[in-house]
């Protein structure tokens, strides 16, 4: 990377630190674009350049939440089914604690905001929307099947509902106030029932 572009990557990851920060502490509906410019300080239009909407402020990393799946489907290993490489890749990222699954320290606060917006919670849909489509992209063409066969959307649909349903229990424990360690333990057993279920209803 040359030094042009470590620049412009800190000057994002600048932004959207300052931006998270105001969110928290005031609520995301409260806070504008005009704010987090001032606090970082940028102008407005900088602000637009790295972040065309509010709402991709606060969901700065949404292309790594919406290739998660995609990237662990076309990882898979010769003879692995779809179900298991999600099953696998969903359990590695709560072995190696990542980012992603919402378990970091002070996360409570990050849903918390989400709960009280309802711009970010249409966002949040969106973005399941975007995995779910990104993942039938991948499964059609990891599987070679043609473009009016329906198996790789049905089966998108399940990984998708199926990851989404694991990470709002994530989000549900976690604004209840359940231990981290705890979380993992009942979400490696739930990741077990979750794609046991998926794998016995998917050919593939």
């Amino acid at each position: 990377m040359g030094l042009r572009e470590e620049k412009k990557r800190a000057t994002r990851t600048a932004i959207a630190d300052v931006a998270l920060g105001l969110f928290l502490e005031r609520g995301f509906d409260r806070v504008t674009v005009a704010d987090v410019a001032r606090a970082v300080p940028v102008s407005v239009n900088t602000v637009f350049n790295y972040f065309p909407t509010k709402e991709d402020l606060f969901f700065d990393r949404q292309d790594e939440v919406v290739q998660r799946l995609p990237a662990a489907i076309r990882a898979r290993a010769a003879g692995e089914s779809v179900a298991a490489a999600a099953r696998r890749a969903f359990l590695a990222e709560i072995d190696r604690e990542d980012p992603t699954l919402g378990l970091q320290p002070g996360i409570a606060e990050f849903w918390r905001v989400i709960d009280e917006s309802p711009a970010l919670q249409a966002r949040l849909r969106h973005l399941r929307d975007r995995t779910e489509s990104a993942l039938a992209e991948a499964l059609r063409a990891v599987t070679g099947t043609g473009a009016d066969d329906p198996m790789p959307r049905v089966a998108a649909a399940l990984l998708a509902a199926a990851d989404a349903t694991l990470h709002a229990e994530v989000r549900r424990r976690v604004r209840a106030g359940d231990d981290p360690t705890s979380i993992r333990d009942h979400l490696r057993q739930m990741a077990g029932l979750t794609f046991d279920a998926v794998e016995r209803g998917l050919p593939i």
